[in-house]
């Protein structure tokens, strides 16, 4: 039994297909398989049933990939405990975040740690909190950036900032004329939202007090915020935008956001990490990072108040 034969199961479990278990561990599927199947020789038992398809772990297997996933844990844990020795800011930090934030984070992020870390390799996905805390806790990401409180206790929570929820509407739309908008002035058949499954939709129908209405007729459902600002700039709609995606706005869009009352509806963004994640070092300065490119007035919590999620 070997560290490769373990992450080669682990690999398999994780996207229960030969090839793309072999591609994502950078070896040949032959290789991949022979592998797999010395393993299970040595073990005298079949870890995975390969009638089916997709490929699927058996009864025995399953117990065997849970405690192959922790032994992994545990080496890359001295791998990391050797990292932070020799101060290397060095390997691989796989992070998940949420589709509503990584377009306006993820740019000058990615730009600030591959000029300060040229030897840390960032691999981030995209996915719906749901997901992210699916990977977290697979150990198949070492950390997420998504809206929190997510009550959850084998998740630890790092705050980082708050974003302001702001109205945006239409030039065409009645409430343009207006500074300040009520929520209760907000009229549902007029409100664009992301699709099931965002937190951020979740926190528009608290904020809107939606929730309880049954007669509510949305034309459009989407997972980009950029795509709802543009059906409200060629319809007579609304949309809420978070603060970082408003904040390039040119003077012209300027004037179609609205300001909420106060204290202003914000959602509070966090680092979060399984508790029993190892990478600390290398999390520590993501953190850290983050908050260097993010607006110090939106790293507290002045005269906002955190909208409700619905998880």
């Amino acid at each position: 039994m070997t560290i490769t034969q373990l992450e080669y199961i682990v690999a398999l479990d994780t996207y229960r297909h030969f090839a793309l278990a072999a591609e994502n561990c950078f070896v040949t599927q032959p290789t991949l398989s022979m592998q797999i199947q010395k393993l299970e020789d040595e073990f005298g038992v079949k870890i995975f049933d390969r009638t089916k398809q997709p490929v699927i772990p058996t009864e025995i297997g399953t117990g065997i990939i849970m405690q192959a996933r922790i032994a992994l844990r545990e080496a890359n844990m001295l791998k990391q405990l050797i990292n932070d020795q020799k101060n290397e800011l060095s390997g691989e930090l796989r992070i998940g975040i949420i589709p509503t934030l990584a377009p306006y984070l993820l740019p000058p992020l990615y730009k600030l740690m591959k000029e300060k870390y040229p030897q840390l390799n960032l691999i981030v996905k995209e996915y719906i909190t749901e997901h992210v805390l699916h990977e977290l806790k697979s150990s198949r990401l070492d950390c997420g950036i998504v809206v929190t409180p997510l009550k959850d206790p084998s998740i630890n929570e790092h705050i980082l900032f708050y974003e302001e929820l702001f109205v945006y509407v239409s030039a065409k739309n009645a409430l343009s004329d207006k500074k300040y908008v009520l929520a209760k002035e907000i009229d549902p058949n007029q409100l664009w939202l992301l699709e099931e499954g965002h937190c951020f939709r979740s926190q528009i129908l608290n904020l809107c007090e939606l929730r309880k209405s049954t007669d509510l007729h949305f034309r459009y459902e989407t997972g980009n915020i950029e795509t709802l600002r543009r059906m409200v700039d060629k319809s007579d709609g609304i949309t809420i935008l978070p603060e970082l995606a408003v904040m390039e706005f040119d003077k012209t869009r300027l004037k179609l956001v609205k300001q909420l009352k106060k204290p202003s509806p914000a959602r509070e963004v966090s680092l979060v990490t399984h508790r029993d994640h190892i990478k600390t070092k290398l999390i520590k300065t993501l953190r850290t990072e983050i908050l260097n490119i993010v607006p110090e007035q939106m790293q507290k919590l002045r005269n906002k108040k955190v909208v409700e999620i619905n998880y």
